[in-house]
């Protein structure tokens, strides 16, 4: 069993860590756009459990990934004022290609094929919260 994530902060903030803005490269007005992490240091903490205990182990582990937007679609307008939030988008197909393993463990494969299909994907800007107007 696995659970490849970054751990909880002191903060509370989890699963969410930084990286290097050059790992992401993007057109706003076109909607095309790659996030590519390769061999990314990241602990596997076994399972949830362990990784949301007061004392969680870990071993460390590594990650690469490959997400592309490719446009081609339609753009979007979306506002809502309910949950302060408005954006704009350019929709179109997205691939992802994931590997991870456990330093020195078996490689676990997402999506080898490059077959993925999320959605509804889209590429764009925008604002919520107090940036909201």
């Amino acid at each position: 069993m696995n659970d490849f994530e970054p751990g909880i902060k002191p903060s509370g903030l989890f699963w969410t860590t930084a990286v290097n803005p050059s790992a992401l490269q993007f057109n706003q007005g076109t909607g095309v756009a790659q996030f590519h992490l390769e061999s990314f240091a990241i602990p596997d903490f076994g399972n949830f459990g362990n990784a949301t205990s007061p004392s969680p182990t870990s071993v460390p582990a590594h990650v690469s990934f490959t997400v592309t937007w490719a446009a081609g679609g339609g753009r979007s307008k979306v506002r809502d004022t309910t949950f302060d939030f408005t954006g704009h988008y350019v929709t179109g197909p997205a691939n992802i290609t994931f590997s991870v393993s456990d330093d020195g463990g078996p490689v676990i494969t997402s999506d080898a094929a490059g077959q993925s299909n999320p959605g509804p994907p889209g590429v764009g800007k925008e604002r919520n919260g107090v940036f909201f107007s």
